[in-house]
């Protein structure tokens, strides 16, 4: 099956660069030039992941993604021109999926799409592979049917979020390094930043917190992170 992806930037020769980077690996591409246009499209394509550039004018990406956020949790991969700690940060803490500065490696942007869409399609595999429902407290997380609650409450994870949650529960006593965690989100030799995992731990904590959990994941000075009580606060 052939993915769809949307690209969003501004800049016609970065479209063109992913856009055909993106061809040769056999994926149909959509494109929008503004964030306004991005909603379009990804209303009426339907794309499996979208490419979304932050630095737009107006309605700029982080804009897009929270509007998107509100309905659906679709892969999100961030382009920005500014290797800048606080654009990652809140990037990936409003949903994003992963992220790349510009310049980047059309080869690399690829391999992370690819990462991020292997752990989307490989989702049926786990299903068969284990299809056991995980919980801890009040917190579940089923792996079959891809669902995760809070005290009967539905919380709403990407991808990466999900992988990371899952791996926590399949071994909760085990406290784990940021290494351990990467390779149990990405699977691929994909190399991320530690603050790009402690991004997507503040993500997740910030799920519970909104539905009255602020114990779901400990952090053990140190060593790295592992599952804490997942009890409702009291």
């Amino acid at each position: 099956m052939t993915h769809r992806i949307l690209i969003v930037d501004d800049d016609l020769h970065i479209r063109e660069v992913i856009r055909v980077a993106l061809k040769k690996a056999g994926m149909t591409v959509f494109e929008a030039r503004d964030g306004k246009e991005a909603l379009t499209r990804f209303a009426a394509d339907k794309p499996d992941l979208i490419i979304l550039d932050i630095g737009m004018p107006e309605f700029d990406g982080l804009d897009v993604c929270r509007e998107i956020r509100k309905t659906s949790d679709v892969p999100i991969l961030f382009l920005s021109a500014r290797d800048d700690e606080i654009d990652r940060v809140l990037g990936l803490e409003i949903g994003g999926d992963d992220y790349v500065t510009k310049p980047f490696s059309p080869r690399e942007l690829v391999a992370r799409v690819n990462v991020i869409l292997r752990r989307i399609t490989s989702r049926g595999q786990d299903a068969k592979a284990s299809t056991a429902t995980l919980s801890q407290g009040k917190l579940l997380v089923d792996p079959g049917q891809h669902i995760a609650e809070f005290a009967g409450k539905p919380l709403r994870l990407t991808a990466i979020e999900f992988g990371i949650l899952r791996a926590f529960l399949t071994r909760p006593t085990l406290v784990f390094s940021r290494e351990q965690i990467m390779s149990a989100a990405y699977q691929l030799n994909i190399q991320v930043s530690d603050r790009t995992i402690d991004s997507h731990i503040r993500n997740i904590r910030a799920k519970l917190s909104a539905v009255n959990c602020d114990n779901v994941i400990e952090t053990i000075h140190g060593v790295g992170f592992k599952l804490g009580r997942c009890e409702l606060q009291a």
